[in-house]
């Protein structure tokens, strides 16, 4: 768990640094920030997602998975979440209650896209896992730090965009990323290579959402497609057994 502490704790100065930036640039100086984090949320979300060896496995999994988190709701569950964040933080009402209910709507909207934005960002990546499980199961923290020192500056350029909903996310970071290291010994087997990548590959497409979400391009639930990162396993063993099928007929 030390990694993932420290990872927690980049994350919370990234966090820090960019609520300065967030607190003084203008709004349209926000509008770059928004657009460079989002260009840079597709890079990385393409590069995750070409380590596939399915892109039918990849598409089926992310299909399913929305289909199930949009009967679900999941994506308002967690901006309800955020929004409850945002009301312990105390800053969606000033004491002199001069926040009208459209600008407490606006905070508690933004302030939930960056916890939920942050918490995909920080979390679906092979680097999470792996050093996840490097770090449970062979007590080899190199790769979560230096993930973390990446999430420290992802942090700042989200915050900057978002405010300090984003630093909200090390409590996902903490539960997921903790929890995969604890259980590292029995995930590790379980998972394999060729799980990991499509694992990284569908938290590719994730990523891939933010940036569209970022870039204006398309308004996307992404919360609804997390249970696609769930389905992992199920593709893995599936494809296989449906290439045989069909090259059986072949």
């Amino acid at each position: 768990m030390i990694a993932t502490i420290v990872n927690c704790i980049a994350v919370l100065i990234g966090s820090l640094i960019g609520l300065i930036f967030h607190a003084k640039i203008r709004e349209n100086m926000k509008q770059v920030i928004f657009i460079s984090a989002g260009l840079l949320s597709f890079l990385i979300g393409i590069s995750m997602a070409r380590l596939t060896e399915s892109y039918i496995g990849v598409m089926l999994a992310v299909a399913f998975g929305g289909m199930i988190g949009e009967a679900l709701r999941i994506e308002d569950g967690i901006m309800k979440l955020g929004g409850y964040f945002e009301r312990l933080t105390g800053k969606m009402h000033n004491s002199s209650g001069e926040n009208s209910s459209l600008e407490e709507e606006t905070k508690e909207k933004t302030f939930a896209l960056g916890f939920l934005n942050a918490s995909v960002l920080f979390c679906v990546g092979a680097m999470t896992v792996v050093g996840a499980i490097q770090a449970g199961a062979e007590g080899d923290y190199e790769l979560i730090l230096i993930k973390s020192t990446m999430d420290g500056f992802m942090a700042i350029m989200f915050t900057a965009a978002y405010g300090i909903g984003v630093a909200f996310s090390v409590i996902t970071i903490l539960v997921y990323q903790g929890g995969l290291t604890l259980l590292a010994g029995t995930l590790a087997p379980i998972i394999g290579e060729a799980g990991l990548n499509e694992l990284s590959a569908i938290g590719g497409v994730l990523v891939v959402m933010i940036g569209m979400n970022l870039l204006g391009i398309k308004k996307i639930k992404t919360g609804n497609f997390l249970p696609a990162l769930l389905l992992v396993p199920v593709v893995t063993w599936f494809i296989p057994l449906l290439n045989k099928f069909i090259y059986s007929f072949g």
